[in-house]
Order: C-alpha cells, then sequence, then structure tokens
C-alpha cells in the first residue's frame, strides 16, 4: 500500500467512528434540553431528537466522505501524519459547529416560554 491509500483508510477508521460516538453522545444526552424546548412534550422530543441524529449522520459522513482526498502527494510516514492532522482536525471543528448551530436554535426555541408549540396532528394508516 503506498502512503495516500494508508492516509485514506485511517482517516475513515478515525473520523467515521468519531462521528457515531459524537451522535450517540448528543442523542443520549441531549433528551432533557429538547424535552425543554419542547414546553415538556417528551414524545416530540424524542422525535426531534431521533431526526437530528439521522441529519447528523447524513451532513457528516457525507462531508467526511467528500473531504476524504488528498490535495497533494502524501509522501513517507512524515506526509502520513501531518494530512491526517488535516483531515482530522476539520472533522471535530465541522461536528462542533454543526452541534452549537443546532444548541443555538434550540436555545431560541426554549427562550420563548409563553409561546404554546403546535401540535400538528397526523393521519395514520390503520
Amino acid at each position: 500500500m503506498d502512503e495516500a491509500t494508508i492516509s485514506y483508510s485511517i482517516y475513515l477508521l478515525i473520523a467515521i467512528p468519531v462521528t457515531i460516538w459524537v451522535a450517540k453522545t448528543l442523542y443520549q444526552n441531549g433528551r432533557m434540553f429538547l424535552v425543554e424546548c419542547f414546553h415538556g412534550n417528551a414524545e416530540m422530543a424524542d422525535s426531534v431528537s431521533h431526526l437530528l441524529v439521522v441529519g447528523f449522520y447524513l451532513i457528516n459522513i457525507g462531508f467526511v466522505t467528500l473531504f476524504l482526498k488528498i490535495e497533494s502527494k502524501v509522501q513517507e510516514v512524515t506526509g502520513v501524519f501531518e494530512a491526517l492532522s488535516e483531515k482530522l482536525g476539520i472533522v471535530p471543528l465541522v461536528l462542533g459547529g454543526m452541534h452549537f448551530l443546532k444548541l443555538f436554535i434550540f436555545s431560541k426555541l426554549r427562550n420563548n416560554p409563553n409561546e404554546q408549540p403546535q401540535i400538528i396532528p397526523v393521519k395514520g394508516t390503520y
């Protein structure tokens, strides 16, 4: 295997599990925050939380794979580490940025306690 293939392999073996770990952590620990944002409506909070995790996976795994290509030729072990440090440094920044954006949006919902949440009935097929 050449250095670029090694870099790609290590990058994917680190970036995808980190994305999965972050999504699971946010899902497990964000429930109380979302329940409060939705004024005690736990069912709505759980539903939104699940949708957020799916969106998080789609966006971040898409980003990780699109960001895979290394522009310069990787030479020797030093080049592998340099390429990985650049790629793996960007991934947590993007994950963190997305997380803070979601927190900002939901804190805006939470800061408006006088507004009643809209509950839209959904017809199911029985």
